[in-house]
């Protein structure tokens, strides 16, 4: 495949190898050889083994969880790539950690989305690819283009056919305010009703329901979310919606933290089951049987090959 007089390599980072070897076996690529490792006292070590002159270069990381550690290769990866004089480098971050510090939410905080947003820039990246910011305006903290991807098409196709598109008694619930336009968009998707959950939320990780505005006693109910990381917010509105008569709820979201007591709060919780996309690599012991795991490789490995042939991107979202 060469579109436009460059090759194109795709190389990847540790945070997720299972999403990026799939990715470039859809494109009908290997990984590019490089070894990214650790000198003895943790420093990040990084050695290209292939020339990447001139070529289009993916680096495939979302930094995740070791956040810090998974940053710091991207940023060397791209430094390295860019030192080697390839082409074009272009992150493709999955997910994209920090993204919920996006703001002073009271005095002297750091805004520390945009300083990751300029430590990448710094770096060398020439372009960023992700997938569902927590905010969709963080795409302004860079100063080079950001293709912003969607995972709910995939999660409310996967409902739809879960459903067999028998969707009268389903109702989908945004688990906050903030949730609201993504839940709509999902709600749309199914052509079905919308319910919003009132929280108020004292501390970071803790949550309390206020009120459930919408009707749902007597229906299923998918609750849909960007991340769930704690799942302190969607466990108590599941619990809730159960309260209020709801027969069945259900749970997704893009991007599975799954920190802290995630695991045995959704174990012990009212869904029944808990859909999210592979953005980020789930450890085996985290893969109870409640949990479902969605590929984006499809969606990814398409959009790097229309940013290698200078397609648009946007079209994707009418295709899904």
């Amino acid at each position: 495949m060469n579109l436009h007089g460059k090759d194109i390599k795709i190389f990847a980072g540790n945070s997720n190898l299972e999403l990026a070897e799939e990715i470039a076996q859809k494109i009908g690529l290997p990984l590019g050889e490089a070894v990214v490792g650790r000198f003895s006292d943790g420093e990040t070590a990084i050695s290209i083994n292939e020339p990447v002159r001139g070529s289009d270069v993916f680096i495939i990381q979302s930094t995740s969880t070791p956040v810090n550690e998974n940053l710091v290769e991207l940023l060397i990866l791209i430094d390295a790539l860019k030192r080697a004089s390839a082409g074009r480098i272009t992150a493709v971050m999955p997910y994209f950690g920090y993204a919920r510090q996006d703001r002073k939410a009271k005095a002297r905080d750091s805004i520390s989305a945009k300083l990751v947003a300029n430590l990448i820039t710094t770096a060398g990246a020439d372009r960023v690819l992700t997938m569902d910011l927590h905010a969709p305006q963080l795409q302004g903290f860079f100063d080079i283009p950001v293709d912003h991807l969607l995972g709910f098409p995939i999660l409310a196709r996967y409902f739809w056919e879960k459903f067999r598109g028998k969707v009268d008694d389903v109702v989908v619930v945004s688990p906050d305010v903030g949730s609201v336009t993504r839940s709509r968009k999902f709600a749309e998707r199914l052509d079905v009703p919308m319910a919003i959950i009132d929280k108020r939320r004292p501390k970071a990780n803790v949550c309390e329901i206020m009120n459930i505005i919408g009707d749902v006693r007597g229906k299923r109910c998918v609750l849909v979310d960007d991340l769930i990381d704690t799942a302190g917010t969607v466990v108590t509105a599941a619990n809730a919606l159960t309260d209020m008569g709801a027969t069945e709820v259900y749970a997704c979201c893009t991007h599975p933290v799954l920190s802290g007591p995630a695991i045995e709060r959704i174990k012990a919780s009212a869904i029944k089951e808990m859909v999210a996309l592979n953005t980020i690599q789930v450890p085996r012991e985290k893969r109870i049987e409640k949990i479902t795991i969605l590929s984006v490789a499809e969606i990814f490995a398409e959009a790097i090959e229309r940013i290698y042939g200078d397609i648009s991107i946007s079209t994707i979202f009418t295709q899904q």
